[in-house]
């Protein structure tokens, strides 16, 4: 193979991971996740990362005891961390494929998430 050619190859090669990491960061950026408790009184969302970004309390859950509700609290953030794991997985096994480096980043996740 010509140097110029093997140089053109391996510029398409990085151009195309370098979209394929663009595409991931833009899909990442929206793979947070909202849950809601069974009665609906506690809605949490997390962003990708399972980092909490909002709490919203109806005024339901002023009839539950403060135990009750700050286990309601826990119960459903616990599940909006799930989802936005499981969509973090879905992402990156789309841009990384099944393999070492996907296991890698989802070793930390509930086991209903990992592949």
């Amino acid at each position: 193979m010509e140097p110029a050619q093997w140089l053109a190859d391996y510029r398409g090669r990085l151009e195309r991971a370098a979209d394929g990491a663009r595409q991931a960061r833009e899909s990442l950026e929206h793979a947070g996740a909202t849950a809601h408790s069974p009665r609906g009184e506690v809605t949490v969302s997390v962003n990708a990362a399972g980092v909490l970004e909002g709490v919203a309390l109806t005024p339901a859950a002023r009839k539950l005891e403060a135990d009750a509700l700050a286990a309601l609290i826990v119960t459903t953030a616990r599940e909006a961390q799930r989802l936005a794991g499981e969509r973090m997985a879905d992402v990156m096994a789309g841009y990384l494929g099944d393999g070492p480096a996907l296991t890698q980043l989802t070793r930390h996740l509930s086991p209903e998430v990992v592949r």
